[in-house]
């Protein structure tokens, strides 16, 4: 992660804890992601989608050429890494009918239905991460890219597929949805209108040691369903494999609540600042306001 390679477990990293047991029990999930900032279910997603929507996907970057013909297309093995990283928006992946089904139907919808105790409104806009080799996504609140509408929004992230540690898996700061500092500062910023790329940090080392927390990951498998809030610190381990790591980050909210006018509509507008002119990383000033 980052420039680190941290030992597992250890003082800055462990394996997150699993949340199946209380997988039907919405006051009692409540109370586990205000404890821990995210809650990790396995095998509570239909695995046949999951993979069909795998397959699907794997098709088409075997169409552009993206896969080492040598290895199953299914396997996802990169024959050319430099055409992989985000996937969003409306384009052949995130149309694949498995995935519309994976991220808009089914256990999912009746997952935040149960959570969230009304009306779900998932976003319009649907987000792929086709992780590449050699890569990893930087620390980051979801708040800075989506924070316009209700704050009570969560992350389902979902692997298209296993993810082992060593292909990129997701890592979250266990605790860091209370860093109250962090929340009050880089919480509130928007990255359309600071012109501002959005991360926090590339140093999973550095942040522990001066907010607290311990980051939490484990190996994903197809099924696997990851739930964290708005404030929630997370990135991504490096990706040492030759595989592209597929992945979906979609959003969920009450239909009731007010929504982020980007990310809805037939066609969103996202963002219309960000990754056009925006700071790369954080400026000195930044990290000096943030407390980093």
């Amino acid at each position: 992660m980052g420039e680190h390679q941290l030992d597992l477990p250890g003082k800055y990293f462990d394996t997150m804890i699993e949340s199946n047991d209380i997988y039907g029990d919405a006051g009692a999930m409540q109370v586990r992601m205000e404890e821990r900032g995210y809650l990790l279910f396995r095998d509570v997603l239909n695995k046949d989608t999951v993979m069909r929507a795998r397959l699907q996907m794997m098709e088409a970057l075997n169409d552009e050429g993206l896969l080492d013909e040598n290895y199953p297309i299914i396997d996802g093995v990169a024959k050319d890494p430099s055409k992989g990283g985000f996937r969003g928006g409306s384009n052949r992946l995130t149309q694949a009918p498995a995935f519309v089904e994976l991220v808009r139907e089914g256990e999912v919808i009746k997952f935040f239905e149960r959570f969230l105790g009304g009306e779900v409104r998932p976003y319009d806009y649907r987000w792929l991460r086709i992780a590449q080799p050699g890569k990893f996504t930087a620390m980051h609140y979801d708040v800075v890219y989506m924070g316009r509408g209700t704050k009570n929004l969560f992350t389902a992230w979902i692997p298209l597929g296993g993810v082992p540690i060593e292909h990129g898996a997701l890592a979250v700061l266990e605790g860091s949805h209370k860093f109250e500092r962090v929340k009050e500062t880089y919480g509130q910023m928007d990255v359309d209108r600071d012109n501002f790329q959005g991360m926090f940090s590339t140093d999973p080392v550095e942040v522990v040691d001066r907010h607290g927390g311990q980051w939490k990951t484990t190996f994903y498998n197809a099924g696997d369903l990851l739930v964290f809030g708005m404030y929630t610190m997370h990135g991504s381990l490096t990706n040492l494999s030759n595989h592209f790591r597929l992945s979906s980050d979609t959003r969920y909210q009450l239909a009731s609540e007010p929504i982020d006018e980007r990310w809805i509509g037939e066609n969103p507008k996202s963002h219309y600042a960000w990754g056009k002119e925006a700071t790369p990383t954080p400026t000195a000033e930044l990290r000096k306001v943030w407390g980093v």
